[in-house]
């Protein structure tokens, strides 16, 4: 590939990267600018191939977990990962031994489940989602002086 093929990957990967704004070509667009400069330079082929790929698997490797971090970070959570951290009330005492519970969070019902099996918590109690496997809550009792905090 020559010069011209490398300085036209850039810019198709950096259109594509500006039209989706997903993080997704933006590493192989680093590359194929290293590799537009080692064709400046005269470098076989097989040598520009080399740097596009060395440069955009290290780009790749060290910048991505670095981005993520820090886009989307205001990203609302929908649909159940909203639902972790939040309150719900017991009105089917949650016994996992004995594969019972509902809780009531939004005015939907769950099925419910302790995050210690030892523990029972009766109805009327209100608890905190810890998690959600499936479709069952993981709850834990809210103590009383957190409650009373508020």
């Amino acid at each position: 590939m020559d010069m011209i093929g490398w300085l036209v990957a850039f810019v198709i990967l950096i259109g594509i990267e500006a039209a989706t704004m997903a993080l997704t070509t933006i590493w192989f667009a680093g590359g194929a600018l290293f590799a537009f400069f080692v064709a400046i330079f005269g470098f076989s082929v097989k040598m520009q191939l080399v740097v596009f790929l060395v440069v955009s698997f290290l780009m790749l490797l060290f910048t991505r977990p670095l981005a993520a971090r820090f886009i989307n970070r205001e990203t609302v959570k929908t649909n159940v990962d909203g639902l972790i951290g939040r309150k719900a009330k017991v009105i089917t005492k949650i016994d996992n031994n004995e594969l019972s519970g509902v809780a009531v969070v939004n005015g939907q019902e769950w099925t419910a489940r302790s995050a210690d099996d030892a523990v029972t918590i009766p109805a009327g109690t209100h608890v905190l989602i810890k998690e959600v496997r499936g479709v069952k809550l993981i709850v834990e009792p809210v103590s009383e002086t957190s409650e009373s905090q508020k």
